[in-house]
């Protein structure tokens, strides 16, 4: 069965060229090298995933994201079972198939951003230091820490996205997701933005930053479901 086969057969409509697996791949890669372009990921840490039907084309295991071409496209079914491609997936994909079962997410990013894995180490909630935590859900949770690429670390990261789009993982760095690769992305940009200004802010010697209360955050989350252009 060809690669087109598998993916269109199963009928679910994903974000990410949903019709065509080759320009889902594509997609991947790109997203992957931006993480790389925007110092979120160093060396082949993290990695990305975009559900189309019922495969999971992901990264593959310890190739730099500059090498991957269309011939490396890697995907899984929703069980792990490798059906297309010859090179290991990440070992991330347990927390990456944990998602996409128990959620409508279309694409995931998983770095180990700077910023967003020192305030990992701190806290258990980002603190609400900017209205932009209403694009995630809510407060940004902090998954405890469990070892790299298992299923505990996986069931860990689904506890901190209840009711959210993005968590932390201790030790760790971030996990994101989207209906599309780029929301994804902007998702990982947005939160580790906001952990840089929290760490910049709680640092100045003698004063503690000023946060947003829930109610407040509340508002912001009302007023972004009309932000935008509205279609005609």
């Amino acid at each position: 069965m060809s690669a087109h086969e598998e993916i269109s057969g199963s009928g679910r409509e994903a974000g990410p060229a949903a019709d065509d697996p080759r320009r889902a791949w594509a997609e991947v890669v790109a997203t992957a090298r931006r993480t790389t372009a925007d110092g979120l990921v160093v060396g082949t840490s993290g990695n990305v995933s975009a559900r189309v039907g019922d495969v999971v084309l992901v990264t593959p295991s310890g190739v730099p994201y500059d090498r991957l071409g269309p011939d490396d496209i890697t995907g899984v079914d929703l069980a792990g079972r490798q059906v297309i491609g010859e090179l290991t997936p990440t070992s991330e994909l347990p927390m990456h198939l944990a998602v996409y079962r128990a959620t409508d997410a279309a694409a995931i990013v998983h770095t180990h951003a700077v910023h967003a894995t020192a305030v990992s180490t701190l806290v258990d909630e980002v603190p609400l230091i900017h209205y932009m935590a209403a694009a995630l859900g809510g407060p940004v949770r902090v998954a405890p820490y469990a070892v790299y690429g298992s299923d505990e670390l996986a069931a860990h990261v689904l506890a901190a996205l209840d009711g959210r789009s993005g968590c932390l993982l201790r030790n760790h760095g971030t996990l994101t997701y989207g209906a599309t690769l780029e929301q994804a992305l902007d998702r990982t940009a947005q939160l580790e933005w906001m952990c840089r200004v929290w760490l910049a802010a709680s640092t100045v010697p003698g004063r503690a930053p000023a946060l947003l209360t829930p109610g407040q955050l509340d508002e912001t989350a009302a007023r972004l479901r009309g932000y935008g252009q509205r279609e005609e």
